[in-house]
């Protein structure tokens, strides 16, 4: 029992919460994850995954998994740093490195421990970090983290980061600059061509998060490689569980890079890893990805895709900034924002609303998130639903 003020202090805050609207209403999944699922019971189109290639459920991510666990067991047995890892993890660390055209790579428990450990590795005090005002929150507990100065620049504007840059220049040791590739509540995309000649300009280093640009851009190998700017990238982190259908964190850079945060980043050093089931299946995943039918899969995404937002567009919905298949409906209203996603779900269309703090008051939005593996039928019952609830709640 905890002591009762603890009790009565946290139900207070909680109720703030509720009363603002700003508490997660957790839905229970009970089947695979994909463009359809059973979700508290029943069967609903899903546009709230990130699971953009339809791979989550893939006959061939489990087969691997499978595999690797009769032959290396399910636990990792302890921290990679101390007990050793599986040897599969050797061939996951290589293809990783060839996707991500680097000359080395390394896995993390999850995207979220990349940059919770990485960032505070590779900088310290006499250091300066230029991040976008809209970066993921991994990377601003990374930040945190370091003992590195901070500098925020107004989202995706390289004018902006020019001036900080200016402001910084021969102040600090090293200066770091930090940007999503895709940005998750708007679905735009980083300006990298214009932030990598910055950073050529200013001999600063360049991080770039791709979790939602993977598998999705580029030919499936994300937003450096849409924008001709991979070599420019100190430092190519991502994910397994978006487009890639599975779980774990990567980054890709030098060997020498690579070897230092291998040494040096506390949420690799000090977690215990995934099993070694996930690194066959994420293994797996990327063999998909970077084959023929992964660039087929990417082509049906982005179809989708169009379609959808053209489709919400046409009955007069905002949705912002897109330029992926993260396709916000930018309401503006808590109260309305959760109406309509209920109403949504009571249609069989599981969305999910977003609001403060997740994004700043009077920006909430619904995030759909289109699916390879969504049909035109399944795209065409989102769309009748978001019209029916758009109108009745005065929204379009």
């Amino acid at each position: 029992m905890v002591r009762p003020w603890v009790k009565e202090y946290y139900g207070l805050k909680l109720k703030e919460l509720i009363e603002r609207g700003e508490i997660w209403e957790i839905k229970r999944l009970m089947s695979p994850a994909g463009p359809r699922a059973v979700v508290d019971g029943r069967e609903v189109v899903v546009l709230a995954s990130n699971n953009y290639l339809n791979l989550a459920n893939d006959p061939r991510l489990k087969q691997a998994a499978v595999e690797a666990m009769e032959k290396y067991g399910w636990g990792p047995g302890a921290v990679w740093a101390i007990a050793g890892y599986h040897e599969i993890l050797d061939a996951l660390h290589r293809k990783i490195a060839e996707f991500k055209r680097t000359e080395a790579a390394l896995v993390f428990p999850t995207g979220f421990a990349v940059n919770a450990g990485t960032i505070p590795a590779i900088v310290e005090q006499g250091d300066v970090i230029l991040s976008d005002e809209l970066n993921h929150g991994s990377i601003i507990d990374g930040i945190r983290l370091s003992r590195a100065e901070k500098v925020i620049y107004k989202h995706c504007d390289p004018s902006d980061l020019e001036d900080k840059l200016r402001q910084v220049h021969g102040k600090y040791k090293k200066i770091l600059i930090v940007t999503d590739g895709v940005f998750s509540m708007d679905g735009d995309i980083a300006p990298l061509r214009e932030i990598a000649k910055l950073a050529r300009e200013y001999n600063a280093m360049l991080y770039v998060d791709d979790a939602h640009g993977e598998g999705v851009l580029g030919e499936g190998r994300g937003s450096p490689a849409h924008l001709g700017v991979e070599e420019e990238v100190d430092f190519h982190v991502g994910t397994f569980s978006k487009a890639l259908g599975s779980s774990g964190g990567m980054i890709g850079s030098d060997h020498e890079v690579i070897e230092y945060i291998r040494n040096r980043a506390r949420s690799w050093l000090l977690s215990t890893g995934f099993p070694p089931a996930v690194a066959a299946a994420n293994l797996k995943a990327l063999e998909i990805v970077m084959s023929d039918e992964g660039r087929e899969r990417i082509r049906r995404l982005w179809e989708n895709r169009e379609y959808f937002k053209k489709g919400l567009e046409g009955i007069g919905f905002n949705t912002g900034k897109s330029q992926t298949p993260i396709v916000p409906v930018i309401i503006g209203d808590t109260k309305k924002t959760r109406e309509l996603a209920r109403s949504l779900f009571d249609e069989g269309v599981f969305v999910v609303p977003i609001v403060y703090p997740m994004v700043a008051r009077g920006t909430e939005r619904i995030r759909n998130q289109v699916n390879a593996g969504h049909t035109r039928d399944d795209l065409d019952k989102a769309l009748a639903a978001y019209e029916k609830h758009g109108r009745r709640l005065g929204i379009v």
